[in-house]
């Protein structure tokens, strides 16, 4: 996984590495998978971004990237955090980071 982490820089990027993750996790398949994000805020400025896979009988995975310390924080279907990746590289997430 840390030569795929070194290969992340843009948020499509990121976001292909949390589907994947996710869905790996409960052996889903990517491809048939929803998947969810919105905007977090700090003292009103993006501080990163909150994603949800919503997989077969309403199985909800979750990860969360903070930009800031440019971590992602993934959760399995009972909410609990079972890996904490540190991405080496700054995420170009354009001019704000919902693009």
């Amino acid at each position: 996984m840390n030569d795929t982490m070194a290969e992340i820089r843009t948020l499509d990027e990121l976001r292909h590495l949390i589907r994947t993750t996710l869905c790996d996790k409960e052996n889903l398949l990517a491809d048939i998978t929803s998947m969810t994000e919105r905007e977090l805020t700090r003292r009103g400025r993006p501080c990163g971004l909150q994603f949800a896979i919503h997989g077969p009988r309403n199985v909800r995975l979750g990860a969360i990237w903070e930009s800031d310390h440019n971590q992602v924080y993934f959760y399995d279907a009972r909410g609990t955090r079972y890996l904490k990746v540190r991405l080496p590289n700054a995420i170009d997430s354009g001019s704000h980071i919902g693009a």
